[in-house]
């Protein structure tokens, strides 16, 4: 009985040790798959025009800033919502560096507010009076490739219409890098706008 016990006490622990040593090789790998997220990197078209990127709605949500026309004067440059998404891989790799990689893309979809009530452009629902997102109304992008947008600081600026539909492809503009060096806060992004970026 002696020997008998003994046995089944080896092979009990010789069990532990293996669901153990299973156990922790598969922890590594979930955790090593987690560190190596797939990327959804920047397409370009033969002629070097950027490929609206896919399934964005899908990305990791950073904000919404709003500049509405009626406290700006009747006539603010943008005065839609504007919805900021980052590439969720690139995200991760920010998360770990506090730098935004190669590769990057931000993707800002412009959504008009709901027509206004009042004066100030606001209007009232259940909720209390203030604005609320009405349709979509196009997108800008922003790709960091510091080899290919070097003259513009390393990002490079898209315009995907300020309008729906937003266009299938687009070529890169001058016009976003001098607004962007004039107050964003790091990189040439504005994160203070953003708590998640603004590390």
């Amino acid at each position: 009985m002696r020997g008998s016990f003994s046995a089944v006490t080896v092979s009990i622990g010789g069990a532990v040790i293996i669901a153990s040593a299973v156990f922790a090789q598969w922890l590594s790998s979930t955790s090593a798959q987690s560190q190596t997220k797939p990327r959804y990197l920047p397409e370009y078209t033969a002629s070097g025009d950027l490929i609206l990127p896919k399934n964005f709605h899908e990305w990791v949500y950073v904000g919404s800033p709003l500049t509405p026309n009626a406290l700006n004067g009747g006539e603010a440059g943008f005065p839609e919502y504007h919805n900021v998404y980052i590439e969720p891989g690139s995200y991760e790799i920010f998360k770990q560096t506090n730098q935004f990689p190669e590769g990057t893309i931000l993707f800002k979809e412009l959504q008009l507010t709901l027509p206004k009530q009042n004066s100030d452009g606001s209007r009232t629902e259940p909720s209390g009076r203030g604005y609320f997102p009405g349709a979509f109304n196009g997108a800008d992008v922003t790709v960091k490739d510091t080899k290919r947008f070097a003259a513009s600081g390393g990002w490079g600026y898209f315009n995907f219409n300020h309008h729906e539909p937003k266009a299938p492809t687009a070529k890169v503009t001058d016009c976003g890098h001098a607004c962007h060096l004039g107050g964003a806060k790091k990189d040439e992004v504005w994160t203070q706008f953003y708590p998640l970026l603004d590390k």
